[in-house]
């Protein structure tokens, strides 16, 4: 397969299902797709970050390698919204590194403190952190007042999943909630 031109002419879910099956489980190919993400013309790009965070849900150990990549590829401001969106999403299904966690939640609670972001970034950006919370208890409260700052003036999306993610914060016991 011609990597190159099946994501230029990625326009659909059919589309997405080829390239992802393509990729399966290789770590060649996904290093493949992940450069057309990183280093492609800006379409490209956006056309490669669609089929990437299905490959990222499917293959999570995949993108291990790449991790660090795509999140310094995200602190570039000209990446376009999809882009962000869909690198966002893939970290959902990912076990993030201790070495990049910081960087991760850094931006993540800057997506989800901006207001004008688009709401899906913010939504995943949710998820991202809530998964980090597992490993890094203290982000719990940061993430709390953030949500609960931003209830008022969401988006019906926004709104639903962030009950569910309060619904689990309130859940999680933090160091300092521990009886010794």
């Amino acid at each position: 397969m011609n990597l190159l031109k099946a994501v230029e002419n990625c326009h659909s879910r059919a589309g997405v299902e080829v390239i992802v099956k393509w990729v399966g489980h290789s770590p060649s190919r996904f290093g493949q797709l992940t450069k057309l993400l990183l280093k492609g013309t800006r379409n490209v790009q956006i056309r490669a970050s669609w089929p990437l965070s299905y490959c990222c849900e499917r293959f999570p150990e995949l993108a291990g390698p790449h991790l660090k990549q795509l999140v310094r590829h995200l602190r570039n401001p000209d990446v376009h919204g999809s882009v962000r969106r869909s690198v966002v999403r893939s970290m959902q299904f990912l076990d993030i590194p201790k070495s990049l966690q910081g960087e991760v939640a850094d931006l993540c609670f800057g997506y989800l403190a901006n207001p004008s972001e688009e709401p899906a970034i913010r939504i995943f950006s949710m998820s991202v952190l809530l998964n980090l919370v597992e490993v890094v208890p203290d982000l719990a409260g940061e993430l709390k007042l953030i949500i609960e700052d931003q209830l008022p003036y969401a988006s019906p999306g926004f709104r639903s999943r962030a009950k569910k993610v309060l619904k689990q914060l309130n859940t999680i016991k933090r160091p300092m909630d521990r009886k010794p």
